[in-house]
């Protein structure tokens, strides 16, 4: 057992700029893509994601939190639970009990269920298997029992791959992926409250209407509405509330424009790198259509899993991210009882509207509405599972750089986390298997809906 579990934590000591070129390349031979070609496949999404983490790190990471960190410092802002970013939140959750066996069991609970077919997701972001056991480590602390911990990651899991098949399509429509899904722990989870006021402003007169995307900013405004152009001017107002010092005007302006310019790259960059794992994974998604078309015809579409920063490139959610981002601190202040200062886990924000986005049909003044709220009601859950948080981090003896209290946006403000962890730790499992129940009914309608959509291609290509 010992060298099992050591040679998934070596696995996953990788990185997924190098476990993914591995992962796809062995997937591409199985479903027969060819040696060469799935090699040169997963290279290529090695290649993107490394250019991801360089946008990312560099310019988001180096720009953006530090002038909120100026806004904070600025204003004089004090919260007393500390944000310690999603880098932290991992290594508490992988380094806890569940954290130990989750990749094994994720890909267990996986091909379970693509043999009883349901799910349509061939999930190979095995890293960020790490959200599932976070909600896991949390349950077990909740419930003093080391098995409810693993059965919450586990139905944590089924409900994320469900809902990754169900927003699969929108992310095909959207995001221009097509054969991919994101059944991503943090992302997925905002989808059904998306698709909630999606439909609750469908049905308001007036504000139905309104529809705020870069197709109409480009229409209405030319060249000015272009993401390269958006991104700068959010970038040069936040840089404006950040920097500006009426006694270095000079400096001032150069950190103004610099703030502008790199938000401005970033708009631009992501999604070439996002295109640029597309271009790796279309042959995968391929090799995936035609080995399910030959071998399982009940299977409906297959789609590949992956990480949901294959999506934060989309111009509407990174405008949208940008313009939140100030809010969220601006929220943390003046909501009474949050005590969460967000910082660490600034640069996630986009995350959250990966999915947000395609729900909306890219319609920005829906999803900045939407933001607000799930901003203000995870800083009241970031700031609910802090002490779960806290002793989850003292359990795994990490380093909390001397802060009573810590928590994070990503995953210690994710819904889903939340809800598993409260109702399940009702009446000593009792809420557990409530929720299992749920879970299970999820799983059976998207058997039937699988069998249905399966039933309709095959009616489709007959009738071609």
């Amino acid at each position: 057992m010992d060298a099992f579990l050591g040679f998934f934590s070596f696995i996953q000591g990788l990185g997924v700029s190098v476990m993914m070129p591995i992962v796809l390349t062995i997937l591409g031979c199985i479903l027969g893509a060819g040696f060469g070609k799935s090699l040169r496949a997963g290279l290529t999404v090695g290649v993107g994601f490394i250019g991801l983490g360089l946008v990312i790190n560099s310019l988001l990471g180096t720009t953006l939190s530090p002038a909120v960190q100026e806004m904070v410092n600025r204003f004089g802002l004090s919260l007393t639970v500390v944000d310690v970013g999603w880098p932290a939140a991992a290594a508490i959750a992988m380094g806890s009990t569940v954290g130990l066996i989750i990749i094994p069991l994720g890909l267990v609970v996986n091909i379970v269920m693509l043999l009883t077919n349901t799910t349509q997701t061939v999930d190979v972001d095995i890293w960020d298997y790490w959200h599932f056991a976070f909600t896991g480590a949390l349950v077990s602390i909740v419930t003093n029992s080391y098995v409810f911990g693993i059965i919450a990651a586990i139905l944590n899991m089924i409900v994320i791959m469900v809902l990754g098949d169900y927003t699969a399509p929108l992310v095909e429509e959207s995001l221009q992926m097509p054969g991919v899904s994101l059944p991503h722990g943090f992302t997925t989870a905002y989808a059904p409250i998306a698709m909630l006021f999606n439909w609750i402003f469908d049905k308001i007169p007036g504000v139905c209407d309104i529809d705020i995307n870069t197709d109409t900013l480009q229409k209405k405004f030319g060249v000015f509405g272009e993401p390269i152009l958006v991104g700068t001017v959010i970038g040069l107002v936040i840089g404006v509330l950040a920097y500006w010092d009426g006694g270095n005007v000079a400096a001032s302006i150069t950190k103004v424009l610099s703030l502008g310019v790199s938000l401005g790259a970033v708009l631009v960059l992501i999604p070439k790198m996002a295109a640029l794992l597309m271009e790796g994974l279309l042959p995968i998604s391929d090799a995936a259509s035609t080995f399910v078309n030959k071998h399982f015809k009940n299977r409906g579409k297959i789609y590949i899993g992956l990480d949901s920063a294959v999506g934060v490139g989309h111009p509407v959610t990174l405008a949208i991210s940008f313009i939140l981002v100030p809010l969220c601190i601006f929220l943390a202040v003046i909501l009474p009882g949050n005590k969460v200062l967000p910082f660490a886990d600034l640069a996630v924000i986009p995350w959250m509207f990966v999915l947000i986005t395609p729900v909306v049909r890219n319609n920005g003044f829906r999803g900045i509405f939407i933001g607000l709220i799930v901003l203000t009601v995870g800083l009241y859950i970031a700031t609910d599972l802090s002490p779960l948080i806290t002793t989850a981090a003292s359990n795994v003896q990490f380093d909390m750089g001397g802060a009573a209290a810590i928590s994070s946006i990503c995953d210690g403000a994710n819904p889903l986390t939340w809800l598993i962890v409260r109702i399940g730790g009702i009446a000593n499992g009792l809420g557990l298997a409530i929720i299992g129940i749920a879970t299970l009914a999820l799983a059976i309608w998207n058997k039937r809906r699988i069998h249905k959509e399966a039933l309709e291609l095959h009616t489709s290509d007959t009738a071609e």
